[in-house]
């Protein structure tokens, strides 16, 4: 169990209130507080401010019960087929403390319909004699995104019942930074979450190869979030910008249809076809004559195939509708896919395929419709990947496959305006943006 550390300062500071009135309304000034006993708010302090009183907070608190230890921190989750006041008790506490905690907890919540798996810190103070169970300090809960319960023993000894909420704004986040490691660190660093990060891999997908990314290489984001005044992200909105490589893409929302996103000319960015349809996968060999395998002869190898872990979601190349989900020879489980003029896609050596994949499915490009394997003729877990045209399989490296569309007229001039507010989010952090800027750098 880790002890109260009175000198850290974080967002989760209510499992370590120790203390009553003034030092635990201290704590959470960065909460919008409303007490049950009517106690007065506080204004909002600086940090500094929080964690000198909170110290003053642990000496006031270690005084007033002599025989104790310093409080320390007890992390609990319900166990399945557990109440509440059982999971309490397992922190170390008296029955009777539990039940008295739990009966206080109730005036804000459900305490009887609790979910197994429910978190809860717990803040105890072990008897010196070493002798005898911990007395309840304190317990806290989060009830939301932006919210949660406290409940702290008081000078008195009597248990006092907080709810504390935060305020949440919206925001629109400029994350600037330079590839360090891979770009889900780099990008998460500055306030990107792992959706955003997939969302910015699927667009990326059919104009760069991954695996051309180095250490130091630039990239840019511009995206909507919801973020709680401890600087907490509660909930991330739309993707409105994305820079790679020099690769820039606007998101623009079309007349009589949904948002979509363009190059710098107004051209639409998404590719007839993904060029690679496995995130982060390597190609391990190419279109045309080899030695198979498997068979140990020369014979035409008519796709391209990529080395991926088994399981690894394998990518709808393009908007279609799936024409065959089954065994197809040596091919083993194979998904193939119609998409429009003459084209079509196939997908070999599956272990599975997705939820809803069947022939007849109409699917979207990005959506993933099945799991890598190693069925038919494999030596180990990979995709084999094809392109046909008319009929005929041609190399999906190089295949002249159709643009995307262009932008023109009313539309043009809208998406031209989208563009100019970007650039300005961009250039200036914010400066005269419609919306409040966070710049992050």
């Amino acid at each position: 169990m880790a002890e109260f550390d009175p000198r850290r300062f974080s967002f989760r500071i209510a499992p370590r209130v120790v203390a009553g009135g003034g030092a635990l309304i201290a704590l959470f000034a960065a909460w919008k507080l409303t007490d049950t006993t009517a106690a007065p708010s506080a204004p909002p302090l600086a940090p500094e401010a929080v964690a000198a009183l909170q110290h003053t907070s642990f000496t006031q608190a270690a005084v007033s019960q002599p025989g104790w230890d310093r409080p320390e921190n007890v992390p609990l989750k319900v166990l399945r087929g557990e109440t509440l006041e059982e999971a309490v008790q397992r922190a170390g506490v008296a029955p009777e403390e539990a039940r008295q905690a739990v009966a206080a907890l109730g005036q804000a919540m459900d305490t009887v319909h609790i979910k197994a798996g429910m978190a809860f810190d717990a803040a105890i103070a072990k008897p010196r004699a070493e002798r005898g169970p911990a007395r309840l300090i304190g317990l806290s809960m989060r009830t939301g995104p932006a919210s949660a319960i406290t409940l702290s023993r008081s000078f008195d000894g009597a248990l006092r019942l907080r709810a504390l909420e935060e305020e949440i704004r919206d925001e629109v986040t400029v994350a600037d930074g330079e590839i360090r490691g891979s770009l889900y660190e780099s990008a998460s660093k500055l306030g990107a979450t792992p959706e955003i990060v997939s969302q910015v891999a699927k667009l990326f997908a059919a104009k760069i190869d991954f695996r051309e990314m180095q250490a130091g290489d630039d990239f840019k984001l511009v995206f909507d979030r919801k973020v709680t005044e401890s600087g907490r992200t509660v909930d991330v909105g739309d993707l409105e910008y994305a820079e790679l490589k020099g690769v820039k893409f606007y998101r623009f929302e079309r007349t009589g249809g949904g948002a979509e996103y363009f190059d710098e000319t107004g051209k639409n960015i998404k590719g007839f076809l993904l060029r690679t349809p496995i995130d982060g996968a390597r190609m391990t060999s190419n279109f045309g004559l080899r030695r198979h395998p498997v068979l140990g002869y020369a014979r035409a190898h008519q796709g391209v195939d990529f080395g991926a872990g088994h399981g690894t979601p394998i990518l709808a190349a393009g908007d279609g509708v799936v024409i065959r989900a089954s065994r197809w020879g040596g091919y083993g489980n194979y998904v193939q896919i119609r998409h429009t003029g003459g084209w079509d896609t196939g997908y070999a050596h599956v272990s599975r395929y997705a939820k809803g994949v069947r022939p007849g499915t109409r699917v979207r490009q990005g959506q993933v419709i099945a799991y890598v394997g190693s069925t038919g003729l494999s030596t180990g877990p990979h995709l084999h990947y094809e392109v046909w045209q008319r009929g005929k399989r041609v190399n999906p490296v190089g295949a002249k496959v159709p643009q995307g569309t262009v932008l023109a007229g009313a539309e043009l001039a809208r998406f031209r305006a989208q563009k100019d507010r970007i650039q300005h989010l961009l250039a200036n952090g914010g400066g005269e943006a419609p919306r409040q800027l966070a710049s992050v750098n």
